[in-house]
């Protein structure tokens, strides 16, 4: 490609479909492109900031496993609860790095006080929506089928939800049961975001498009 102009338009169509989780290591920003794998990582600790430093230091051995950190949220009604999120380049090696002896010494040593819980999801789309909100909400729920599920979730519309406090962000399946479907949203008003998941009218929403159980909602914020 010979042409400087053709080249800088190329750049930046291609730079409009990246978007980037935000990195707590160095403030640095990790662009990914849909699909991909990730590993979210959920565990509490007894004090935020001697973790993290401990969590900063285990991240040669993350990259040994295939791993690259994308973003790290506190929950917002107990900041101390963590949910760390990792692309990662293979499963089974996202698996084996969960049993490592060095990681549970590791976790005991920076105070992880209740048993890690680890959750692998295939992310089928990746949004950036240029909202400037640390703000989260995510659900987690079982669908009956996921293309059923998915042609009601597009019916209702991404402008729908923003006009409820919340943009679309990530959506992904789960990989070892793919009817798991896990959503974030970055939240511009957690008022509003709140009263409309919780609302009647969403639940019956779910339940038509074959949602099973109850899912889970949590609230986080992303970590400075």
């Amino acid at each position: 490609m010979k042409d400087p102009l053709l080249k800088l338009v190329l750049a930046l169509c291609i730079s409009t479909m990246l978007f980037s989780f935000s990195s707590n290591t160095g403030n640095k920003r990790e662009a990914a492109i849909a699909p991909f794998k990730v590993m979210l990582i959920k565990h509490t600790v007894a004090n935020y900031e001697k973790w993290k430093p401990a969590f900063d230091a285990h991240s040669s051995v993350r990259k040994e496993y295939g791993q690259t950190d994308l973003d790290l949220l506190r929950e917002i009604d107990n900041p101390n609860q963590l949910l760390i999120v990792q692309k990662i380049s293979d499963v089974q090696k996202a698996k084996a790095f969960t049993v490592l002896p060095d990681l549970k010494e590791t976790m005991e040593k920076a105070g992880v006080t209740s048993a890690p819980e680890f959750f692998y999801y295939n992310v089928v789309r990746n949004e950036d929506s240029k909202i400037n909100t640390k703000d989260r909400i995510m659900v987690t729920h079982k669908v009956k089928d996921f293309d059923a599920w998915v042609k009601v979730y597009d019916g209702e519309g991404k402008a729908r939800r923003a006009s409820e406090g919340m943009v679309d962000r990530v959506l992904a399946r789960g990989i070892d049961d793919p009817n798991i479907v896990h959503i974030v949203f970055a939240v511009t008003d957690m008022v509003k975001a709140k009263a409309a998941i919780n609302s009647e009218a969403k639940k019956k929403l779910m339940k038509s498009a074959g949602v099973e159980g109850v899912p889970t909602i949590e609230f986080y914020k992303q970590a400075k």
